[in-house]
């Protein structure tokens, strides 16, 4: 004769036990319909418009229906019809490509400062002491504090504001790498130390590609600061670029191109992040 007892907590756990198909209340969103959407390859490269199609749509109903006067907010097909008119006379073209070779320019030298000087405080108990404290100081200083510095000492051609540019793509790199090289796995220094490596040998082979995905961050970084520091930077007496387009719009009263200026610098700023992401992405997985 069988012992009732354990069938019965059997039968009484699967009875508590919850069913794998128990239906989901009606208007609750399906777990699995959810997790699906979002690992789909179409969602994850067009999710990213949803946003900005429905501030679209909101804009341009508030501006068609009269909510918000056209002097404060134009409609998007004002500012569509300003860069039509701005490519036909080519300053589109030609501010664009100014501002763009500004930033790449300013950019690429902070950027290698900043990782020269990012290693030797990293790695150098000196530079460390020597260093920190003047650079942290140097990077409380606002943008605009260096305007006034910079036409006094290099006039107001190009190197001021490429100069300008450079200091803000400095310091994110310095930062990032400085701070990442101080925390490098000290068995990893030693293994390389073992292998004979020593100096920029070691340097280059193990410990900055141990502090890659900083390095990379830290670039990511840079470039966004050096679109931030451009507008500062065409305040000094420049007469071309999207700077000079957003101020003097702002000038005269041209809100429509004030909106365009703006919509550029965040479509310019977006297209080199994401280039540099793509790069991100094929050198992390290189290295590992």
């Amino acid at each position: 004769m069988s012992a009732p007892g354990p069938a019965r907590g059997t039968a009484a756990a699967s009875a508590a036990a919850p069913s794998p198909s128990t239906p989901v209340p009606d208007g609750a969103p399906h777990p699995e319909r959810s997790s699906h959407l979002v690992d789909s390859v179409a969602f994850r490269r067009l999710g990213g418009l949803i946003i900005p199609l429905v501030v679209l749509g909101v804009w341009q109903l508030v501006t068609v229906t009269g909510l918000v006067p056209p002097y404060r907010l134009p409609t998007p097909g004002s500012i569509w019809q300003a860069a039509l008119d701005m490519a036909a006379n080519g300053d589109l073209w030609l501010f664009t490509a100014i501002s763009t070779q500004r930033v790449l320019l300013g950019f690429a030298i902070g950027a290698a400062l900043g990782l020269v000087i990012g290693a030797v405080v990293g790695l150098s108990r000196l530079g460390d002491i020597l260093l920190t404290p003047s650079l942290s100081a140097l990077r409380a200083v606002p943008s605009l504090a260096w305007v006034p510095l910079l036409i006094l000492w290099l006039q107001i051609g190009e190197e001021s504001k490429i100069t300008l540019i450079a200091i803000g793509s400095f310091f994110p790199v310095y930062t990032t790498v400085s701070a990442a090289l101080k925390h490098v796995d000290p068995q990893i220094i030693e293994a390389g130390r073992a292998f004979g490596l020593r100096g920029v040998r070691l340097l280059t082979t193990v410990q900055l590609p141990a502090v890659l995905p900083s390095v990379v961050a830290g670039l990511r970084l840079a470039l966004a600061q050096a679109w931030l520091f451009l507008v500062a930077a065409e305040l000094i007496a420049s007469s071309m670029g999207l700077g000079f387009l957003l101020t003097e719009s702002g000038a005269n009263g041209r809100v429509d191109r004030m909106f365009l200026a703006i919509i550029l610098l965040a479509l310019l700023g977006t297209l080199t992040d994401s280039i540099i992401g793509l790069l991100q992405r094929r050198v992390l997985s290189r290295w590992s």
